[in-house]
Order: structure tokens, then C-alpha cells, then sequence
């Protein structure tokens, strides 16, 4: 098992949301793993997809006070990685919450990933050059 199991928003969307195609890969990992480390940026993104989707976003909220979702990210302290990341990687374009997420797995050596995103997260590297361990579902 990794240290820390970093969840993507896509994860928890499919999770939240039965109609979605990956709906039950994403239930089979929060069966798998306790809990998920993200960040703020995330579970904004979360929110305003769950909204979108007619799907209550404060439900996204209980995960984290139900501790499924740990918050463990210091935007102020990494604010000049982040823009780093972006600003390498905005042919992708990358967004700010996957510019966390990147940013996550560089303070944490045996760190994961779970996403739905495996096109980027196969092209964003960590520390500059070392490959951002992920899971993700096949196609």
C-alpha cells in the first residue's frame, strides 16, 4: 500500500455518481483503500461537478467529515510550484487542482494517484522529471 493515496476528482464524482461510466471501478477503490488525501482545489471541483451533474455537492463535504477525504494541502506554502507546474505544462492545458495534486506527490516519495485522468497524469512528471504514480481505469 502506498503512504498516502491522493483521489483525483474524477474518483470521487464516478463514486458519487451511478450513471457514470467508471462508477464501479471508483466504488472497488474506496472499498480498497480507508481514506484519500486531496486538496481544496479538488474538492471545489468536486463540488461544482456534482452540482452540475444535479447530485447534492454537500455530499462531497461529508467525506471529508466523515474522514474519507483528508484535506492535506497548503496552498500558500507551494503557491510557486503550482504556478511552475502550470506554467510548464499549459499546453494540456493543466488546471490548478491537478497542479496540487502533482505538487502532493512530490512531498511524499511512495505516494498514489487515483484518478480517471491516466492522458495527463502520464505526461505530468514529478520533481521535473520522475513519472506521478496513478491508478486509473483502463479504457
Amino acid at each position: 500500500m502506498p503512504q498516502k493515496t491522493i483521489a483525483d476528482a474524477g474518483l470521487v464524482v464516478a463514486y458519487m455518481d451511478e450513471d457514470e461510466a467508471h462508477h464501479e471501478w471508483a466504488v472497488q477503490m474506496f472499498l480498497r483503500y480507508q481514506h484519500f488525501y486531496t486538496c481544496e482545489a479538488v474538492l471545489a471541483e468536486i463540488c461544482a461537478r456534482l452540482n452540475y451533474l444535479g447530485i447534492e455537492p454537500w455530499r462531497a463535504i461529508r467525506l471529508v467529515n466523515e474522514d474519507v477525504l483528508r484535506l492535506d494541502f497548503e496552498m500558500g506554502a507551494y503557491a510557486p510550484r503550482v504556478e511552475q507546474l502550470m506554467l510548464k505544462y499549459r499546453d494540456q492545458p493543466m488546471d490548478f487542482a491537478d497542479a496540487c495534486l502533482v505538487t502532493m506527490t512530490e512531498k511524499v516519495a511512495d505516494s498514489l494517484v487515483v484518478t480517471l485522468d491516466a492522458k495527463d497524469f502520464s505526461v505530468y512528471r514529478r520533481h521535473d522529471r520522475h513519472v506521478v504514480p496513478f491508478l486509473a481505469p483502463r479504457k
